[in-house]
């Protein structure tokens, strides 16, 4: 299948728990990667996600497509944004963020670090 390939996030090339508030799944075309997460009510990446990544904050870039719910972003610089149905967001490594609300956020991801919610994240 030169220079065509297609995958479901059915059946995902691998699943990555966020501690207890959610999962992304992890489809690798050409050697890049997408994720698709589900960020659970109460989710929040400095008490969920942290752990897993050992560092301060977020080192992950992110180039996200919202689906559902709301997520607030704040970057160490102070600049805050949010996140909410149908839009699209890019975001730089140096950010905290969490769920916004009683509705799971779910996104798709085209830019996240090859190595996000493992502990070998950047």
């Amino acid at each position: 299948m030169a220079g065509l390939e297609s995958k479901s996030f059915d059946a995902p090339d691998e699943v990555r728990p966020f501690t207890d508030k959610g999962e992304a799944q992890v489809v690798t075309l050409a050697g890049g990667s997408v994720l698709k997460a589900r960020f659970e009510p109460g989710w929040r990446w400095s008490e969920h996600l942290r752990p897993i990544a050992g560092t301060d904050s977020c080192q992950s870039p992110h180039f996200l497509y919202v689906l559902s719910g709301r997520m607030h972003v704040v970057m160490n610089d102070g600049t805050e944004a949010e996140a909410a149905p149908n839009d699209v967001v890019r975001i730089e490594p140096g950010h905290d963020a969490w769920v916004i609300g009683d509705e799971a956020c779910v996104v798709v991801d085209f830019g996240a670090s090859p190595a996000y919610a493992t502990s070998h994240t950047a």
